[in-house]
């Protein structure tokens, strides 16, 4: 594996797990070793009972650029979006103890669309939310084409997953895509602070009311391998071989 994803659990608040990006030189953007390295953290999580809560968290600056491209284009000619993905999208979505995320600047792609999946997400005031696929020649992922809507409404959806405009931490409050702001150097703090909160509540009763606030989450699968078989074939396209290219040429 790779130690640009840390897995920890600080001992001033027992019970989280924190699943922190660690690759501030590449802007956080994931590859597929990260992937499969938080899918087991959140597969642990779940069976652990000594985990209660997992937090996502960042770099100063930069929670994730989303999908590491040179990494991406390796398997994505061959037209697939990557079962890392896909199994780190489904471990997410089904994750059975509540998860948090702090940001604190750039989340681009997945970088956004992760904290769909959030419970509570804490970002600071410099934080820009993004998610450029159509750009790319590509679809929206982790279901965020269901969930989006339900959260924001059809147009504020519309306009951050296909015409790939950003949200600013104001508005991404507003738009019900993160919970409250803070000041950049509160974000780790107030968003483990968070997490031992809900890790000291009765796990029993937090499951159930979790459950029932968050729904049945078959239509979130569903809708996680429809989004993948359009990835998939926009791979493949010449759209996206052309915007591929473009992009590398930057």
């Amino acid at each position: 594996m790779t130690d640009h994803v840390l897995i920890e659990r600080p001992e001033a608040h027992p019970g989280v797990q924190v699943i922190r990006f660690n690759r501030p030189e590449k802007k956080n953007a994931i590859t597929r070793d990260m992937y499969a390295k938080m899918t087991n953290a959140l597969t642990v999580a779940s069976t652990d009972p000594a985990v209660r809560a997992t937090a996502f968290l960042g770099t100063d600056g930069c929670f994730s650029a989303g999908n590491d491209m040179a990494d991406f284009l390796a398997f994505a000619m061959g037209g697939s979006m990557g079962m890392e993905v896909i199994e780190f999208l489904r471990a997410l979505a089904t994750a059975t103890k509540p998860v948090v995320s702090g940001v604190d600047g750039l989340a681009i792609g997945i970088g956004t669309t992760i904290h769909l999946h959030c419970d509570l997400t804490i970002a600071s005031e410099r934080s820009v939310f993004k998610t450029p696929f159509v750009d790319l020649a590509l679809v929206p992922e982790a279901a965020s084409s269901l969930i989006a809507p339900r959260i924001m409404g059809h147009q504020r959806a519309f306009a951050l997953l296909a015409a790939g405009e950003p949200l600013t931490a104001g508005e991404a409050v507003d738009a019900g895509l993160i919970w409250k702001i803070v000041d950049a150097d509160a974000v780790e703090r107030e968003t483990l602070a968070l997490a031992g909160r809900l890790a000291k509540k009765p796990p029993e009763a937090l499951r159930i009311a979790r459950d029932l606030v968050r729904g049945d989450r078959s239509e979130v699968l569903a809708r996680i391998d429809e989004e993948a078989k359009h990835f998939a074939a926009q791979l493949k396209s010449a759209e996206a071989r052309t915007a591929f290219e473009a992009f590398m040429r930057r």
